[in-house]
């Protein structure tokens, strides 16, 4: 058994997983010793500024500090080896001018220097971290799978393994900043975004063979969180979200109420995270997008991702 933590820093959100693995060749095993998730927006302006602002900055090293002293309470300050740890950024510091400074921040927090990763690697991450436990499921095959960041969202499609993959910059913050500015969206920004996102999917079209895949994989908190909305959950429960199937019917659903709600009316939802409130609206869309676009009538939801695929890395 080996014990590691990943860190993933997206554009909304940055997560920890420590994690104790058994390799094996049925896949082996993870078991989560902690798995925490802080809002901290680092990619808030980054569309418009092309920089990483210090007071997302700062909120973003304050999150971390605190996942550094979990790390070392789990690590050698339980009499074990220092914990290996791996840190991955994706779209808002891909896109930053000034994503030095994230560097410098990490490297001083953590010890080591955050892998700013490419579209393609975080397919690759997200795909592994998604797919180990759905066989069990007995889902068809190829697999599309789908991760909905902050900033942008990757399409991986395989099997066993990944194949072709895109990235492309839509995503809930991107989207909520470039379209949705009011309270709630009137129809003609929903209109614009919906044209946005159309294009981009396009896109991915012409890179990845999406008519190819037989089930879609919804990753990250825009998908957990409708997800949750449509299974009815008084409060946010992991053990009912993750690998639940939401159909289609279900998505345009809750689409339509976020779109439609005013700001108040999405925080009363049991399962919202106050830093999801802002943008949920535009990540459900996204979501409602592809499975129209693409054709599926329902989406397998993972609460495994990238941060898991970062972890099994590791071994």
């Amino acid at each position: 058994m080996t014990r590691v933590a990943a860190i993933d820093c997206g554009t909304n959100a940055v997560r920890l997983l420590i994690a104790d693995i058994v390799p094996g060749e049925d896949g082996g095993s993870l078991t989560d010793v902690e798995r925490r998730m802080e809002i901290v927006r680092l990619g808030e302006g980054v569309d418009e500024t092309g920089r990483l602002s210090p007071a997302a900055l700062e909120r973003t090293f304050t999150a971390m500090r605190g996942y550094a002293e979990l790390i070392e309470r789990h690590g050698s300050g339980a009499g074990r080896d220092p914990i290996k740890t791996r840190v991955v950024a994706t779209s808002a510091t891909r896109d930053a001018a000034n994503r030095a400074d994230f560097v410098r921040g990490v490297v001083d927090i953590f010890g080591v220097v955050p892998e700013v990763i490419s579209g393609d690697e975080e397919a690759e991450l997200s795909f592994s971290g998604a797919t180990r436990e759905l066989a069990a499921l007995r889902p068809a095959r190829p697999y599309l799978v789908v991760d909905i960041g902050g900033g942008s969202t990757e399409f991986v499609l395989g099997s066993s393994s990944a194949g072709a993959a895109s990235s492309i910059d839509i995503g809930c913050v991107r989207m909520t900043e470039r379209h949705l500015a009011d309270d709630p969206p009137s129809p003609q920004q929903i209109s614009h975004a919906v044209a946005d996102i159309d294009t981009a999917l396009a896109a991915v079209r012409e890179r990845v063979p999406v008519d190819e895949a037989r089930t879609l994989v919804g990753l990250a908190g825009s998908v957990t969180t409708v997800a949750g909305i449509a299974l009815d959950l008084p409060e946010y429960d992991s053990s009912r979200i993750h690998l639940s199937r939401i159909t289609a019917t279900q998505v345009h659903e809750v689409t339509r109420r976020l779109l439609h709600a005013t700001r108040a009316e999405r925080a009363r939802f049991g399962v919202m995270h106050p830093g999801r409130v802002d943008v949920i609206g535009a990540g459900a869309l996204i979501l409602d997008r592809i499975m129209r676009e693409y054709g599926f009538g329902a989406v397998v939801v993972s609460e495994h991702d990238i941060l898991d695929g970062a972890a099994w890395s590791l071994v």
